[in-house]
């Protein structure tokens, strides 16, 4: 076998460390989201390997060239029976890090260019399945609080739901994030790209919250430590693990009431949130800011904002002017895969 070039290596390595330290570092805490990543490149490679038969020693800028990236986006589509939503995912993933390795290789910065002119697939975007003030209410009552484990549900449904936050960014609260004691008790938030955002805690949510720390972290709470953690290790709670909660919950609630989706997962408690705010009359300008939405076009999406609504929140917007690291795992040691330190790819 022929040795691996200069350029290979050098490739190799920067697959390598924007998966281990720059995305979980810069680019985000999600468990998901950093899984998302890895699956990209190891489908990437696993393209180039098995459909270009590019192997270490040939694998160079030219590998990342809009021709083969966009051979890769049909590969997706045709032989791994992707979704347009999904091939739009993995290829901003894949210029996620062709950025990346232009910053840190100046030579390659074209790839990166070329790359970003790539036309994204045409999606039909499905609707976030919403929940009326009634379900939620009956979502809320179906934790039992007279056991420890439905005490802590309760102050967590009513933090999510609060505060409209992604589920990871309560999963990553800390006791040192919170403010009850203040004026107008807060939650210092965390959210995509380390942005943090401070969210106002209601009443009900701070009584919630002090029985749940007094219970679970004592009368002198580390600020260090999660304020939702595993009963192994002290670590957060898992994202699979509270999306069963929520379905176990949402089950019972839809007994009572049938507008409490049998499916329920937590993006639904922060886009209800959303939607709840919009029916009380704030604004949207002021609910992309507490959802962290980065363009106010994502919230009227987001929201299903009509017409009206839309040129009456951009006017708005004119006077005014939200881990651990992936596992590692081992591959065949002379694949593509392996070189770089990503997963093999499953045929």
């Amino acid at each position: 076998m022929k040795k691996a070039t200069n350029e290979s290596v050098m490739i190799a390595r920067h697959i390598n460390a924007f998966l281990n330290q720059y995305v979980p570092s810069q680019k985000t805490r999600s468990e998901n989201t950093l899984k998302s990543y890895n699956i990209t490149m190891t489908l990437y490679l696993g393209f180039l390997e098995t459909v270009k038969n590019v192997t270490e020693e040939k694998l160079q800028g030219d590998c990342f060239s809009v021709q083969y990236i966009e051979e890769w986006l049909e590969w997706l589509s045709e032989k791994r029976a992707c979704s347009p939503e999904t091939c739009n995912v993995r290829l901003a993933s894949l210029r996620a890090f062709l950025k990346y390795l232009g910053k840190h290789e100046v030579s390659l910065l074209y790839i990166s260019n070329a790359a970003s002119q790539i036309d994204r697939r045409k999606t039909f975007r499905k609707k976030v399945q919403g929940m009326s003030k009634s379900a939620v209410a009956a979502l809320l009552e179906a934790p039992d609080v007279s056991t420890k484990t439905g005490r802590r549900d309760m102050a967590l449904l009513v933090l999510m739901y609060g505060m409209a936050a992604r589920i990871d960014e309560v999963l990553s609260l800390k006791v040192g994030n919170l403010q009850l004691d203040a004026a107008k008790p807060c939650a210092n938030i965390i959210g995509k790209g380390g942005k943090i955002r401070t969210m106002r805690l209601l009443p009900r949510a701070v009584e919630h919250i002090r029985v749940f720390l007094r219970e679970f972290h004592g009368e002198m709470p580390d600020a260090e430590s999660y304020l939702f953690f595993s009963r192994c290790g002290g670590g957060k709670l898992t994202q699979p693990a509270i999306n069963k909660r929520i379905k176990q919950y949402a089950a019972f609630a839809h007994k009572s009431c049938r507008d409490v989706p049998l499916n329920l997962h937590a993006h639904q408690l922060r886009h209800a949130k959303a939607t709840h705010w919009l029916e009380d009359g704030m604004n949207i300008v002021q609910i992309s800011f507490l959802l962290d939405h980065e363009q106010l076009e994502t919230t009227m999406k987001y929201l299903d904002i009509t017409t009206e609504q839309e040129a009456k929140a951009l006017a708005t917007l004119e006077d005014e002017n939200s881990r651990s690291l992936p596992k590692k795992w081992k591959a065949p040691a002379d694949s593509l895969a392996s070189f770089c330190g990503v997963k093999q790819m499953k045929l």
